[in-house]
């Protein structure tokens, strides 16, 4: 089986279950977002040699292979069958916060991104998943089936920013404070 079709030549591509839209729809780029998240997750995963974030990074991985798919599903098919989100998701990432944030100092300033290079990447993540919470806000409006996705990645973003803690401390990485210059 050959990888192109030709058929996107047109600057189209198929929606699952059927249909065509332009590749500039804010479907694709809500799904396209998704899926460029979901990349710099897989290179972050790869570079953290500590076993419980590599295991919940594979986690939140699969989990946003489902809503990436979610989201490329046209709307009007009846007969696409997409897996839901495992029920006790994003608790599970509420969990692996608190877990995080429990072995971190208190958060006395604001930070910028950095201290080690596995935390600035946690922190592209974090803003590739913000980017994306926000083309599916779009996208969803008037879809109230939409809002675990939107929950979903809201609280992702929340992880990845403590995650990007968590690094720069098992790392014994200085946080950098944002100094205002007043």
């Amino acid at each position: 089986m050959k990888i192109y079709t030709k058929t996107g030549d047109d600057g189209s591509t198929g929606l699952f279950g059927g249909g065509r839209i332009d590749k500039d729809d804010l479907r694709i780029e809500a799904f396209g977002t998704v899926d460029e998240l979901n990349s710099h997750l897989g290179l972050l995963a790869d570079w953290i040699s500590f076993e419980g974030p590599k295991a919940q990074l594979c986690l939140i991985q699969s989990n946003l292979f489902i809503i990436g798919s979610m989201l490329a599903k046209n709307p009007a098919s009846k007969n696409a069958w997409i897996p839901d989100l495992p029920p006790n998701s994003i608790h599970q990432l509420e969990t692996w916060i608190d877990e995080m944030d429990n072995s971190l100092p208190m958060l006395q300033n604001f930070i910028l991104p950095g201290g080690s290079a596995l935390s600035a990447q946690a922190h592209i993540c974090r803003c590739v998943c913000r980017r994306g919470e926000r083309r599916a806000v779009s996208l969803l409006k008037n879809d109230s089936s939409g809002i675990e996705i939107l929950s979903y990645l809201n609280r992702l973003s929340d992880y990845l920013f403590v995650l990007s803690r968590y690094l720069n401390h098992e790392l014994n990485s200085p946080e950098i404070p944002w100094i205002s210059g007043r």
